[in-house]
């Protein structure tokens, strides 16, 4: 009895340190595969940059300028759309609504009408849908939309991509479809109104990472409207990239230190520009002011991309 009892204890300590050694082997070779394993690199992401027109004979005084403080005061409305391996993103959407206006292949001006604030000329010369068409993205496709801000020169054709999952911070939400009217002059709600049902993302911290890579990040900057947002755009071969909305609209705004007298709140854009600048340093991110007429007239305009 007492061989057996031997024999039983030598087996059940044999069979432990199997046990053992396979569990060891086991967490040692997890451990290598996750060293030996890279983590995924960002997914290539195309940027679009589409011509919605040109804003004429601006007023520059609104912007804290004198006129012969600025080069011209000439605005471009630029629209941007960008390409990622999981879904598509537009970024503003132009001035006049494609719906009002027709090409015939040189520039049309039309005049809006801005309630208490005069009339606006705007000039363009293709239509934002046949720009998307042209580079393979029609407005139907686009899988995300997000403004920089709600004013009238930055969603003209926002109810094109109502199907788009919209991305929006709550308070600029609000501001959008208030119980009472928004500012006069400044908006133009029946432009955005079908977002009012559209599949809504409501982003609640201040950077949103659009498709979770770091590569394409909404980043919070308001003042000039209570959800105002700069888009941060990482790409491979251009170099990371933040368009601005309007956190200015002349370059002299920027380097003058002047401020529009149209803010929502003056304090907090003196904060987000002093964050974004902060953000650029830290960065190595180019700067591209979307209102920058100058600036933006060099930049190469779809169907060529920046990658």
């Amino acid at each position: 009895m007492t061989r057996n009892c031997r024999r039983s204890g030598r087996v059940l300590a044999m069979t432990s340190f199997v046990a053992v050694l396979l569990f060891s082997l086991t967490v040692y070779g997890a451990w290598q595969s996750g060293r030996s394993t890279p983590r995924p690199a960002p997914a290539p992401v195309k940027l679009y940059v589409f011509d919605c027109g040109i804003l004429e004979g601006a007023d520059s005084s609104r912007f804290g300028l004198k006129t012969d403080e600025v080069a011209t005061i000439r605005m471009s409305v630029a629209c941007y759309l960008i390409v990622h391996s999981k879904g598509t993103l537009m970024w503003d959407v132009g001035a006049v609504p494609d719906t009002s206006w027709t090409p015939n292949g040189k520039p049309v001006t039309r005049t809006l009408t801005l309630p208490g604030l005069g009339d606006r000329k705007v000039t363009m010369l293709k239509r934002l849908n046949a720009q998307l068409d042209e580079v393979g993205y029609p407005a139907s496709t686009i899988t995300h939309l997000s403004l920089s801000h709600y004013h009238w020169d930055h969603t003209a054709n926002a109810n094109e991509f109502a199907r788009a999952i919209w991305l929006v911070r709550q308070v600029e939400r609000d501001a959008m479809f208030p119980e009472t009217p928004p500012v006069a002059g400044l908006t133009f709600p029946a432009t955005y109104e079908a977002l009012r049902t559209s599949k809504t993302v409501v982003m609640k911290s201040d950077e949103h990472d659009v498709f979770g890579d770091g590569t394409v990040v909404a980043k919070l900057a308001p003042g000039h409207t209570p959800g105002h947002q700069v888009l941060y755009v990482k790409l491979a071969k251009t170099g990371p990239v933040v368009l601005s909305g309007d956190l200015y609209h002349y370059p002299e705004e920027r380097t003058l230190n002047r401020l529009p007298i149209f803010e929502v709140n003056q304090d907090q854009t003196r904060a987000s520009r002093a964050s974004i600048d902060t953000f650029l340093k830290k960065t190595g991110a180019q700067f591209w002011i979307q209102h920058d007429f100058t600036a933006n007239a060099k930049l190469k305009k779809a169907p060529a991309f920046y990658e």
